[in-house]
């Protein structure tokens, strides 16, 4: 009778640590998911302000002067915003992670 108590007890304690990794596991996704998602809205954000500093500039070489260099400026500035998000940003994407998960109600820690 008591073995049965304590193999119920074990069973039960198992379940709960399997909850436990569950809930972590879920958490991880959904910071992993944030983590991409700020990294993709500073890109975009810095691929709007690359978009803006070049407007208007003209000139010779594989850039300017041509009808295709709205397409080629908009390659160019997209890398360049890719980039820079990359290698850690201006900050918007820190702030974005945290906003993020505070609306998902996950720590940051």
């Amino acid at each position: 009778m008591a073995g049965a108590a304590g193999a119920e007890l074990g069973l039960s304690l198992s379940s709960l640590g399997d909850a436990a990794n569950a809930k972590v596991q879920a958490e991880m996704k959904i910071k992993t998911k944030a983590k991409a998602a700020a990294r993709d809205f500073e890109a975009m954000f810095l691929n709007t302000v690359f978009q803006n500093m070049f407007t208007g500039i003209d000139g010779d070489g594989p850039f300017g002067g041509s009808g295709a260099l709205k397409v080629w400026r908009s390659l160019l500035t997209d890398q360049y915003a890719k980039a820079f998000a990359k290698a850690g940003g201006i900050g918007i994407a820190a702030d974005v992670y945290h906003e993020l998960l505070r609306q998902q109600g996950v720590s940051a820690s």
